[in-house]
């Protein structure tokens, strides 16, 4: 019957979901691969679970789900920073740091509770920044820096070190910047 879709079941579904994943130069939504596979975005959980759970290197970030390569022959350097502003400042905070040609990996902040607490955001583009910022909207979230007065830490990844030094520079200009490492 044409428009009707089959389900795809486990481990050929985990399959599919992997092989997208290692082919694909962007993150996929969980949506997305629930539409390929005709199963709920749960099951699609569910499965990234048990490929990560088999030592997958499968990130979840606020674009979608992404396959970390084997590191290419390219040098990447990285470094920690630590960083303070208010909410409203995020995404002046994310912009400087893609407009300096950075990668901004993660978050992480200190919780009196749980300890660090690190998110995965992997931005690199301006368009990234505003779908970041546009569902932290949406839903209604807080940032993690909340929890912390503004303080939190970014893992920023870039090709020449060059790059993070002029990153460091301008947030350091707009007095985001507590210290680098």
């Amino acid at each position: 019957m044409p428009g009707t879709q089959k389900k795809i079941l486990g481990e050929e579904r985990r399959e599919l979901i992997l092989q997208w994943l290692q082919t694909e130069n962007k993150p996929m939504t969980g949506s997305e691969l629930s539409k390929r596979t005709n199963v709920s975005r749960q099951v699609i959980v569910q499965d990234i679970s048990l490929l990560k759970a088999k030592n997958e290197p499968i990130i979840a970030t606020s674009q979608g789900y992404i396959y970390i390569q084997n590191p290419s022959q390219t040098t990447v350097h990285q470094r920690i920073i630590a960083c303070q502003h208010t909410p409203e400042d995020a995404e002046k905070e994310l912009l400087l740091l893609v407009d300096h040609g950075v990668l901004v990996k993660d978050v992480t902040v200190e919780h009196p509770v749980y300890g660090e607490l690190t998110a995965s955001v992997m931005i690199q583009t301006r368009k990234e920044v505003e779908t970041f910022i546009e569902k932290i909207q949406e839903t209604n979230a807080t940032y993690l820096s909340q929890l912390t007065d503004g303080i939190h830490l970014h893992t920023i990844e870039a090709d020449t070190i060059e790059k993070l030094n002029a990153a460091c520079l301008a947030l350091e200009e707009e007095g985001y910047l507590v210290s680098n490492e």
